[in-house]
């Protein structure tokens, strides 16, 4: 039986997609907020900014601070985020998915709210430098919702906005796919909540890596 969908490109965002590093995240941004002697947000609020630029995702949470403040933020969150990143696993059956994948003849990219040098730094430790054929982040294009990660990801790979599949953990992802006029494929197992996914509006939905792979091998063909 022919899968329902087509698609050439796999775009993936990183963290709370391929890395699980929600909780870390939110630990650094509320040790950030302390370190300035502010209130930090609920765990709730800072999972919502995982995904966007730093200094859009500060603003973000504190609207009202000054421009100096959010950099101040900013360089705190970095610091207690460097201080273990090292440490952050990738979701179990990651490495599996992308080998598979890579296998049946996809491109894999990875569209992120990181640094080039945050990504590429994890890329290294993971050693997965050579497993995705493209990447953009953040710093070097526009940060989520805007489509522009995406628009650049299709220029660089040579492929179209209906040959594209965005998996992301946040509704910035889905917003991203939806303003690139690219599928979105939503994952419940990251920073965002099944509830504010779905009403995202994403092609499906998943709540494991292990329903991830069931649903690519099931509803997407191989590249021809």
């Amino acid at each position: 039986m022919k899968a329902p969908y087509s698609f050439t490109l796999l775009a993936f965002d990183w963290d709370g997609t391929i890395a699980d590093s929600a909780h870390h995240i939110v630990n650094a941004v509320q040790a950030a907020y302390r370190d300035m002697a502010l209130q930090p947000p609920d765990d709730r609020a800072a999972r919502y900014i995982i995904g966007l630029k730093l200094d859009i995702a500060f603003r973000t949470l504190s609207p009202t601070l000054p421009d100096d403040k959010i950099a101040q933020i900013v360089q705190r969150y970095l610091f207690h985020y460097l201080q273990s990143d090292s440490e952050i696993p990738l979701f179990s059956g990651i490495r599996e998915l992308l080998n598979e994948l890579k296998t049946r003849g996809f491109w894999l990219a990875v569209a992120t709210g990181k640094s080039r040098k945050g990504l590429d730094r994890m890329l290294r430790h993971y050693h997965l430098l050579h497993d995705f054929h493209a990447t953009r982040t953040a710093d070097e294009s526009f940060s989520k919702p805007n489509p522009t990660m995406l628009y650049d990801l299709m220029d660089r790979l040579g492929v179209t906005a209906e040959q594209t599949l965005m998996i992301g953990d946040t509704t910035h992802d889905v917003l991203m796919a939806h303003n690139a006029r690219t599928a979105a494929l939503a994952v419940a197992y990251g920073a965002h909540d099944a509830t504010i996914l779905r009403d995202s509006a994403p092609l499906a939905m998943v709540h494991s890596v292990a329903q991830l792979h069931e649903w690519l091998k099931n509803n997407v063909s191989d590249p021809t």
